[in-house]
């Protein structure tokens, strides 16, 4: 999995879990650039290093090259002096310096090559850092915009929750009224039916002469009652003894 694609679903994955505080994408993705930074300065400096051994070869050649330019010139003058031994010296030496030039160039063509890789990795590794430079700044804001909806949606949910309770006390208020009228008017229709009167309240004094002569003729008509049967018997009863 490459970075990028692991700091996309990062991201992703906080939008999706409210912002998981265990790993912070923007902080992972700057951390992340800063080594792809260290990485291309040390490939520059291996890059410097195999210029300037590559150089260092390339000065050695020059200066074999001019030895052996040197020695060529002094072979020729011997000769031409008829000091044939001091010719024969000087192209001795110049052979061998021409050899330790032969066995640089190897050494060189191969500096040479793995400073073109070098180049070429280089070259690959500051495009990538760009392009993930540009989106690790989307990323980043797409982090931030996640950060804040879930923060919005936090509230909103505690929003909701207030609400919520505020509607189930709303609720039972209701309720409480509801039964309150409910008892008011049961009581209200006893009290107009008579079953129950109000304690409260002052009784109208023609209804209770009215209640009290009734139970005084009753109480006659039961006395006239007892005495006419009292007289219809051939033998009057007799009252307990201590009445």
């Amino acid at each position: 999995m490459s970075l990028f694609q692991r700091a996309h679903d990062i991201v992703a994955a906080k939008a999706n879990k409210a912002l998981d505080a265990a790993e912070r994408p923007d902080e992972m993705l700057d951390l992340s650039y800063e080594q792809m930074l260290d990485q291309i300065t040390k490939v520059k400096q291996a890059l410097v290093s195999i210029a300037a051994s590559k150089k260092q070869l390339e000065l050695q050649e020059q200066q074999l090259q001019h030895s052996v330019d040197h020695l060529n010139d002094q072979a020729k003058a011997a000769l031409a002096q008829g000091k044939e031994d001091l010719a024969r010296e000087a192209l001795s030496r110049k052979a061998t310096a021409q050899q330790q030039i032969d066995s640089l160039e190897p050494q060189r063509q191969e500096l040479a090559d793995h400073e073109q890789k070098m180049e070429q990795t280089l070259s690959v590794l500051q495009t990538r850092v760009n392009e993930f430079r540009s989106k690790k700044e989307v990323l980043k804001a797409q982090y931030t915009a996640a950060q804040a909806e879930a923060g919005v949606n936090a509230s909103a949910a505690g929003i909701s929750g207030t609400f919520g309770d505020a509607g189930a006390e709303i609720q039972r208020a209701q309720d409480k009224i509801a039964n309150m009228q409910a008892r008011a008017g049961a009581m209200d229709e006893l009290l107009q039916s008579g079953v129950l009167e109000d304690v409260g309240g002052d009784t109208d004094d023609i209804q209770k002469e009215l209640d009290e002569a009734s139970q005084a003729g009753e109480v006659d008509k039961e006395l006239a009652a007892l005495k006419a049967q009292i007289a219809s018997s051939p033998e009057a009863p007799q009252l307990p003894a201590g009445s």
